[in-house]
């Protein structure tokens, strides 16, 4: 067989191609403005945990949305049935409509049709607003869901847009900002550290209107609002002007007093109604209010005809720049609540990257010896495979423009134990095809070919998995995802098509009659033609493994998972203290602020303090103030300290990422079964799934007996558990099938031990190096991926022994049931036809009907 020119042409296009998208992330800085236009300059976007900023998801506030619908409804209620001489009696405002009371019965079918003009289309055929008698002399005006949808995805878009000028108004430099699901906002500020500056800045809705005072007989109504003093106000209801009308606003001081200020100029037709308004009022008093609170309250004493004005309160210099801002960038059209808060320092982010690269250089580095000891110069060739795997998956990083996250770096780093996958499976079916007696092209073209299904079937159920983590996961954790994914479909190019043109193209080269494979320094962990019997010991397996399972239960009753804080919510915060931390000291005065349950511990050296705090009663908008105590808490006894990384998660989103992550699991054990019974049959579906569940039970047992934190990154463990123990027992499924089919005299317990044998180095090998790849992350990673690394390493382990201890006994049990009832096990021409009755003792028996150990 010879390569195709056009065929190794196209290879290295490709990789030329994937050189130059990862070129950029080498290059300095300087040299890339200097970086020639038709070449790609974009290196990967670093994720805030590496390069340090805020990230907040704001929801839009449906509840205040329709309260503020409600009113204005009211509002032009009133002045439609004003208009038209339709007197009423009350109009009442309920959770999701107005009920209306006409004076007069007769009337009652007029206002419907002048109240039905209020509403407007949504879709098709429906509108925002049901209007529906009630009883002789009454009318309810009800809230469509679809018109409460409609109005909640059109705040979500002006949202969008006013707070991309808000920030614009910062001056953050590469912000993203995007919808994320219906009703909420993606915020992620680089180099951002202050995150109650922009909650500050985000979660004002920036309304401001103009009031007249009034009392009870007002004839639109009154409401009291205060101050920041205290200070009480009756504000009219009606808005006399609005802050839509504001040109500019700019922050100052007082002429006179020397105090922040605020000033402001309202547009043309703004400044005419502001000058028609303080003429027609002078020497009555004026509320400017703000999101429901007065900022103050001025009497008028003369008319203002020029436009413009001052706002003057207990204003601190920043916070007049940031009232300033807001009023600059518009109004938000709803409330919008912060219901998860995260920011990274920009030293913690060096740190981390430092430790990725450590850990990736690290693992690359073992595995790379690890294959040269094994299959020596051939190995080589596969370390070469994986270097290309490694520089593509950073260049379509580049060229998608995804983002790095240290999850993601780990997703890199634990690819690279599992690319190596397919060239074990190929070296060592290369090296069965030599020992047959084939020529080296003949042999390398069959072990490729005979290897292809069985790295297809491994990679497909390694991608299920993180395909959905994906669309579970969030934040970094997705970056995990994204990695693991182009890993895998760029390690099929490499490890496969890649890999067998150079192969090839040395054994023609150099004329090589036979191909031998073999291990450096004669280094060979399991020798050739093992024949342990794997199934006599069958019951000590299961024995074995149902007392760990019982003890992995019993772990998790007591002391349970330590659950972090993306699935109990609350506040976690790393404190840099400036000497090394007095828990006591830190204890007592956090105790004293009655947040409830505080736990301190001290993380890497004595100067960092990691604080946890219980999730605070009274919904999102609580957890935000008691990180704000907390930090004031800190500061009373360190002045200087610093806060590298603090997370708040509200109640609403915990719940969500708790239910997200149990229901990816259990999707990602649905979709093996359903692949694996597909590709091969129930028996081996079953097998698989049952042996699953003990792993993850058995992990799970490693986080409750370790106390790792259980959050989002232990899922990305399980998750990845997943794919890998289905990908090992896919492996030895595979020649369990070809054996079945080729070896029609053999029992099924000589086929299943026979299969076990033939891919016992497989297993081990790829077992070792997916272990060298995840222990460097494990050791220098980090406590951000400790619940990743840690619970990966024991999962390995688990995976690879269960495959064979507890996956293959099932599989006899299965089997041998089956065989008591006639049928066989993937019968040559069609599957599961009767098979003939049990043979006589001391006879070959039928697959399926295997004599008992």
């Amino acid at each position: 067989m010879k390569n195709s020119p056009y065929l190794v042409a196209v290879y290295l296009a490709i990789i030329l191609a994937g050189l130059l998208f990862a070129l950029p992330n080498v290059v300095p800085a300087w040299a890339l403005e200097r970086w020639p236009a038709a070449l790609p300059d974009k290196p990967v976007v670093l994720g805030l945990d590496l390069r340090g900023g805020s990230h907040l998801v704001l929801e839009v506030d449906g509840s205040e949305l329709r309260r503020e619908r409600l009113r204005t409804l009211g509002e032009d209620a009133r002045r439609v049935m004003r208009e038209a001489q339709t007197p009423w009696r009350s109009v009442e405002t309920g959770e999701r409509s107005l009920s209306i009371v006409l004076r007069s019965p007769e009337q009652q079918s007029r206002a419907r049709d002048l109240l039905a003009e209020l509403s407007s289309p949504v879709g098709t055929g429906r509108r925002d607003l049901d209007v529906v008698p009630r009883g002789a002399d009454g009318i309810d005006l009800v809230l469509t869901e679809e018109g409460l949808a409609q109005s909640i995805g059109r705040a979500v878009e002006q949202s969008l847009e006013v707070i991309r000028q808000r920030v614009d108004q910062v001056g953050v430099s590469e912000p993203t900002i995007q919808r994320i699901g219906a009703d909420r906002i993606l915020v992620q500020l680089p180099g951002l550290q202050d995150p109650a500056q922009l909650r500050a800045l985000l979660g004002s809705t920036a309304k401001m209107s103009f009031h007249l005072l009034g009392d009870d007989d007002s004839p639109d109504g009154t409401r009291t609002l205060r101050d920041d003093e205290g200070n009480s106000y009756r504000v009219r209801n009606t808005v006399v002007l609005a802050g839509d009308r504001l040109s500019d606003a700019s922050a100052g001081f007082d002429g006179e007093t020397r105090e922040p200020v605020v000033n402001f100029r309202f547009d043309r037709a703004g400044a005419r109604a502001f000058a028609a308004i303080t003429q027609a009022n002078v020497g009555r008093p004026f509320a400017i209010v703000l999101d429901g609170k007065v900022l103050s309250a001025p009497v008028i004493r003369e008319p203002i005809i020029g436009g413009s004005g001052q706002i003057s309160g207990s204003f601190t210099v920043q916070e007049a720049g940031t009232l300033s801002a807001l009023l600059r960038a518009g109004a938000l059209p709803a409330k919008l609540t912060v219901i998860e808060e995260r920011s990274v320092g920009a030293d913690l982010g060096s740190d981390v990257i430092q430790k990725g690269i450590y850990a990736g250089v690290a693992a690359f580095a073992f595995v790379f010896l690890f294959m040269l000891l094994l299959y020596g110069g051939w190995g080589l060739v596969a370390n070469l495979a994986l270097s290309l795997n490694i520089v593509l998956t950073i260049a379509a990083m580049s060229m998608l423009g995804a983002t790095l996250t240290l999850p993601g770096i780990a997703g890199i780093v634990l690819g690279i134990g599992l690319a190596v996958d397919a060239n074990v499976l190929i070296n060592d079916r290369i090296r069965e095809e030599t020992l047959k007696g084939k020529a080296a092209v003949t042999a390398i073209d069959a072990g490729f070919r005979r290897a292809y299904a069985t790295i297809m079937d491994s990679n497909v159920t390694a991608l299920i998995a993180t395909v959905l983590l994906f669309m579970f996961g969030s934040g970094p954790v997705r970056g995990f995802a994204i990695t693991m994914a182009l890993g895998i479909v760029i390690s099929m190019f490499t490890a496969v098509s890649v890999v067998k043109v150079i192969m090839l193209s040395i054994a023609r080269r150099q004329r090589l009659k036979a191909i031998h494979i073999r291990p450096l320094l004669r280094f060979r962990p399991v020798p050739d033609g093992t024949r342990f019997d794997f199934m006599r010991r069958r019951f000590a397996g299961l024995g074995l493994a149902l007392a760990l399972v019982l003890g992995s239960v019993a772990l998790l009753y007591k002391p349970g998972l330590n659950f972090g804080i993306d699935f109990r919510g609350g506040i976690q915060m790393e404190v840099a203290a400036t000497a090394p931390a007095d828990l006591a000291r830190y204890r007592a005065q956090l105790d004293g602020l009655g947040l409830g349950e505080v736990s301190l511990q001290t993380v890497g050296n004595e100067g960092r303090l990691l604080v946890r705090v219980e999730q605070q009663p009274g919904g999102e908008v609580q957890q935000t103030v008691a990180v704000e105590r907390l930090k004031a808490a800190v500061l009373a006894i360190d002045p200087q300290a610093g806060f590298d990384r603090t997370e708040v998660v509200g109640p609403k989103v915990s719940g969500e990422l708790a239910t997200a992550g149990v229901i990816a699991v259990i999707l990602a054990s649905i979709a093996m079964l359903i692949y694996i019974w597909a590709r091969f049959e129930w028996p081996f579906a079953v097998g698989a799934i049952l042996t699953l569940v003990l792993d993850v039970v058995l992990t799970l047992g490693v986080f409750a007996l370790t106390g790792l934190d259980f959050s989002l990154t232990a899922i990305a463990a399980l998750l990845t558990l997943v794919g890998y123990s289905v990908n090992d027992k896919v492996v030895v499924y595979d020649r369990m099938r070809e054996n079945l089919r080729s070896l029609r005299k053999r029992t099924l317990r000589e086929v299943i031990n026979l299969s076990i044998n033939q891919t016992l180095t497989r297993s081990l090998y790829t077992s070792v190096t997916a272990f060298l790849a995840v222990l460097p992350l494990a050791i220098w990673g980090g406590s951000a991926v400790a619940s990743f690394a840690v619970p990966m390493a024991f999962g390995i382990v688990i995976a690879a022994t269960s495959s064979i201890f507890i996956a293959a006994p099932i599989l006899l049990f299965l089997g041998d049931w089956r065989g008591r009832r006639g049928i066989t096990m993937f019968a040559p021409d069609t599957p599961d036809t009767p098979g003939p009755a049990n043979a006589a003792a001391g006879q070959d028996a039928p697959l399926g009907t295997g004599p008992k150990a």
